[in-house]
């Protein structure tokens, strides 16, 4: 088996296109894989590779596909319709899963296959990319940093950036869902954007809110810290606006208001120009609180979001094709430490 290939399915996704073409510059060579023909032919064509049109309820089709490859990142969402159907088919194909999801539901589904994985020994990471990688690393920086934090707040934010169409579908999905966090050890719900604040991301200082963003699960995980809280960059007016959102909740959950979202969506541009990306910033910045009330903060500057997903899932895949890799459940920076992040280009960290 070619350990420098891959099955990258969702390969005509925004994201995906990127994945596949900085490929090349990590000796890996993507099998692209989706369920589009008109798309997947001349991309595989173009970066003179194979394909597969396979629909993920095609169980057989599927399963045959994997069984050729030593990994697959999956990179079509929304997850939470797409993921368990992928890891059930590699744990039957001995398979390694990546993924570049950001949703709650999937890292915990994908928990519930650890033993499964250990036992054939796979690896199943699902939030190579901007989730949880970025986040994840450091979470385990600040960690380390204060070894008995009880409470961890991260939060992201982007300068001059856009969303792929994926993440802007499983916003859509989300519409009037309620957010979460972590307290005690166990997730619970809470209003979306029922806290905010404002902080200084380094190139910019930058008003922020709660929402479910991946590492409610997957720092956990990670750092063991009971109590975590997830944000990202918003507008004042936004987060005041929210404030009244329990009055149509109702509303945004039916059909009809999430399809004209959906709809609406695919009628724009599929993510970013190439123009708009290179000129945009991806913020992160953490901080970790121990009973006595001391505090550790850290910050990380990058590319934008879609690019580093990119370079992350590229890194990692490497890795486990290289065979450095830990059977089970895995999060990003508890499997390849806190420096993960580091290896990305145009990545740098400040402990403040």
């Amino acid at each position: 088996m070619d350990t420098s290939s891959f099955l990258l399915y969702g390969a005509n996704g925004y994201t995906g296109k990127l994945i596949a073409q900085l490929a090349k510059a990590y000796g890996l060579k993507p099998i692209l894989a989706g369920r589009r023909e008109e798309v997947l032919e001349p991309m595989a064509k173009d970066l003179n590779t194979s394909y597969h049109v396979v629909d993920l309820n095609d169980n057989a089709k599927l399963e045959s596909v994997l069984k050729t490859v030593p990994l697959v990142l999956h990179a079509a969402g929304p997850f939470k319709k797409t993921a368990k159907q992928m890891i059930e088919a590699c744990l039957k194909t001995n398979t390694h899963y990546i993924d570049i999801t950001g949703e709650i539901p999937v890292y915990e589904m994908a928990k519930t296959y650890h033993d499964a994985a250990l036992e054939a020994g796979l690896m199943l990471m699902p939030g190579a990319g901007f989730d949880v990688v970025p986040t994840d690393c450091i979470a385990l920086f600040l960690k380390n940093k204060l070894p008995d934090a009880t409470k961890l707040k991260l939060a992201f934010a982007s300068i001059g950036g856009g969303l792929s169409h994926g993440t802007a579908l499983t916003m859509a999905e989300g519409m009037g869902e309620k957010s979460a966090e972590r307290k005690d050890g166990k997730i619970i719900s809470v209003p979306l954007g029922h806290k905010g604040m404002w902080v200084d991301f380094g190139l910019k200082k930058l008003f922020v809110m709660t929402i479910p963003w991946g590492d409610i699960s997957t720092a956990y995980t990670t750092t063991g810290i009971p109590n975590i809280e997830t944000y990202t960059g918003v507008s004042p007016k936004t987060f005041k606006l929210l404030k009244c959102q329990f009055l149509y909740n109702w509303l945004l959950r039916t059909s009809f208001m999430r399809n004209k979202a959906i709809q609406k969506i695919k009628h724009k541009p599929a993510g970013p120009s190439d123009e708009k990306r290179n000129n945009s910033k991806g913020l992160v910045w953490g901080e970790v609180k121990n009973e006595n009330g001391q505090t550790a903060q850290a910050r990380l500057i990058g590319p934008d979001g879609s690019t580093l997903t990119a370079h992350t899932s590229l890194i990692i895949a490497k890795k486990i094709l290289d065979g450095h890799f830990k059977p089970g459940y895995q999060t990003p920076a508890g499997c390849y430490g806190a420096d993960l992040i580091l290896e990305a280009p145009g990545v740098t960290r400040e402990e403040l």
